[in-house]
């Protein structure tokens, strides 16, 4: 078999996938967030012309910006892996998930692109209202287009409103059905979550970091931080919350993915456990050193106590995914998602008493928990892909159908090309983000155009003094 280092071209293929979109994701998770927070902030500042809220959008539109345009180039090079790597997948699903992908263009990507230049120039050009507008627009943009994108994924795991054409090609019979597949209102939903609690524990965590170094007179610091622990605190849970819906969602039409994400290799009579810990192995078909909670299982799973339940041991060895990544891969999303609930319920603990601004204990933990939704929405994105495996298509066609005719040495030569030049420019432009955030926000000059009359406060911006508006 024809090979490089070892992994023949199948596995290097979807290695190089895998690494490409998992790139990618980190800037549209954070983006997305950061586009709905940039026009709240320009929302706030227009209501109330309180200053701190032009200065923190005058900081964070920079940050979008570039994290933006990373997340584009990233997407165009992770698109051309249809053509290359997976043509034959391309050419049977093309008929599906091709309008899919043009409609995220026409509806998402270029209204978010068709308004960026007047959000980043254009205040005091057009006037507060365009300007608000184009904000918004930027910011709808980024969730059409995950909306699209989500469709296509969605399809992929739980394929509806299609028949098979005679060459072997998906055709749409029901396009209603095809983009509102089974399970894509709940990995919609608990994405865009995902996104917004991402965003939020990066500001929280920049805020963080000024608050340690003594950053307390700065009215934007302590909003920005203000912010994003009412984030985390009000969203947390409900992340918490939709995760379980989505998981009961998977049951019902991916068992086998929740049985390897849960560990089940045994099949059970009388009450299923919560495997809380150990290691999985899949040649011998058993959990070892487990660690967990008796008959809790059913419940979580909407069955009852004394619930019976068919493990991976009733399922091919040809139908499971590898349980050792998709095990491990979950729980590192649950622990994070425990660790944001937490410290957004720490947060609440110390704004009743006073001390946000000055816990230190809790602005370190903001601080280690920034990049927390980063790790976590690439746990979840692993989890949920490689449980799908070994289909591309599920239940339809498999990931080795899928492939195109390519040489091992061709897919592991452009795999090294690619962690080559994405560490070099992508790590560049992240060292620059976080040169960025490593400075506090500046005092905001007055722009030409005040706010109209919508604001309350009855006080010019830019003489504004120096006050807290989250306080």
């Amino acid at each position: 078999m024809d090979t490089f280092l070892g992994l023949d071209a199948l596995v290097l293929a979807r290695i190089q996938f895998g690494f490409t979109v998992a790139f990618h994701f980190l800037f549209p998770a954070f983006s997305i967030g950061l586009a709905s927070y940039v026009a709240v902030l320009n929302g706030m500042y227009l209501r109330t012309g309180n200053a701190a809220y032009l200065r923190l959008f005058n900081y964070w539109v920079k940050i979008f910006a570039i994290s933006f345009a990373m997340g584009v180039v990233s997407g165009i090079v992770m698109s051309y892996q249809f053509g290359t790597n997976w043509s034959v997948f391309s050419d049977r699903a093309g008929p599906v998930i091709g309008p899919l992908m043009a409609y995220e263009v026409l509806t998402a990507f270029f209204l978010e692109a068709g308004f960026l230049g007047i959000m980043l120039f254009g205040r005091d050009k057009v006037g507060n209202g365009l300007h608000m507008t184009a904000t918004l627009m930027v910011a709808v943009g980024t969730a059409i287009s995950a909306t699209w994108i989500l469709s296509v994924n969605s399809w992929m795991h739980t394929p509806a409103g299609f028949v098979m054409g005679e060459n072997g090609q998906f055709l749409p019979d029901d396009w209603l059905a095809v983009i509102f597949s089974p399970s894509f209102p709940y990995r919609l939903a608990h994405t865009l979550t995902a996104a917004y609690l991402t965003t939020a524990f990066i500001v929280g965590g920049v805020g963080a970091w000024h608050l340690l170094h003594g950053r307390h007179h700065n009215s934007g610091v302590k909003t920005m931080f203000s912010m994003a622990m009412w984030m985390a605190a009000l969203v947390a849970p409900l992340q918490i919350f939709l995760g379980h819906e989505h998981g009961l969602n998977t049951y019902e039409y991916q068992p086998t993915k929740v049985l390897a994400m849960e560990g089940h290799f045994e099949s059970y009579d009388d009450g299923i456990p919560l495997i809380l810990f150990g290691i999985p192995d899949q040649e011998a078909g058993e959990m070892r050193y487990e660690v967990s909670i008796p008959r809790i299982g059913g419940p979580i799973l909407g069955k009852g106590w004394d619930a019976s339940m068919e493990g991976l041991d009733t399922v091919p060895r040809s139908e499971e995914p590898p349980v050792g990544i998709v095990f491990w891969s979950f729980r590192v999303m649950v622990a994070i998602g425990m660790l944001m609930l937490a410290v957004g319920l720490w947060s609440l603990w110390s704004r009743w008493r006073g001390e946000l601004y000055y816990d230190k204990w809790l602005h370190r933990a903001a601080l280690v928990m920034a990049p927390s939704g980063l790790v976590a929405v690439i746990a979840g994105w692993i989890t949920t892909e490689v449980g799908r495996q070994p289909y591309t298509i599920y239940g339809e066609m498999r990931t080795a159908e899928s492939m195109s005719p390519l040489d091992a040495q061709a897919v592991g030569g452009s795999l090294i090309a690619f962690i080559v030049i994405y560490f070099a420019v992508f790590g560049a432009g992240i060292w620059y983000l976080l040169r960025l955030m490593s400075k506090p926000p500046e005092p905001a000059e007055t722009p030409q155009s005040e706010p109209g009359p919508i604001r309350t406060s009855g006080i010019t911006p830019g003489t504004t003094p120096e006050t807290t508006p989250a306080e």
